[in-house]
């Protein structure tokens, strides 16, 4: 059986824009075209609709930084072609495209040691190597030796890649991706208590 994408973010309750990102990022398998309307398998949308929250309290920090990001657009920078999420791009690539200059408390992203980044809700990408930052002009924060530790290219199974060197990073990777992370701000970063004992 295949939805809508209106039919589909029905069902997970969310708004269709929401859902849309999802598509595309080209994050969802078995997409069929009716005309102009984009079709989403059933199964794909149960499986998103079950996936469990992430589990937070299994990390060291009682809270972590989440990186909020939209689907890839092209960038118009020197260092990167891409700003934003997609399933198809290189590792390399996507590092950068999930790299950037933002308004944080940078000793708090450094304190949790691990930087979910979601898209629509959902983990698609884990950023690690936190430790040190730098500070523009302009009052905004960017941290030179972030390692992206995985990531995924189908959220239905979900299929994950862990690259990162170390093991424990890709340790926390492989908890994180795939699974729901609700968050709430204003801008790029938001701050999701873990409800781990180390507070």
């Amino acid at each position: 059986m295949l939805l809508t994408t209106g039919q589909a973010a029905e069902e997970l309750g969310c708004a269709v824009t929401t859902f849309r990102r999802l598509v595309h990022a080209g994050l969802l398998p078995g997409l069929a075209r009716r005309g102009v309307r984009v079709m989403v398998p059933l199964e794909v949308v149960q499986a998103l609709r079950t996936r469990q929250p992430a589990p937070l309290d299994k990390l060291d920090a009682g809270e972590v930084a989440v990186l909020r990001v939209d689907t890839a657009q092209l960038a118009n920078e020197p260092d990167r072609s891409w700003i934003g999420f997609a399933a198809t791009l290189t590792p390399d690539d996507l590092l950068k495209a999930l790299s950037g200059w933002w308004r944080c408390d940078a000793a708090s992203v450094a304190a949790g040691q691990v930087l979910p980044v979601t898209l629509s809700g959902y983990v698609v990408a884990v950023l690690t190597g936190l430790d040190r930052w730098e500070k523009n002009t302009k009052g905004r924060h960017a941290f030179p030796d972030a390692v992206l530790a995985g990531y995924v290219t189908d959220l239905a199974r979900p299929t994950k890649h862990l690259i990162a060197p170390a093991a424990r990073d890709r340790a926390v990777a492989d908890l994180l991706l795939g699974a729901r992370l609700a968050s709430h701000s204003g801008g790029a970063i938001a701050y999701v208590r873990t409800g781990s004992a180390a507070n």
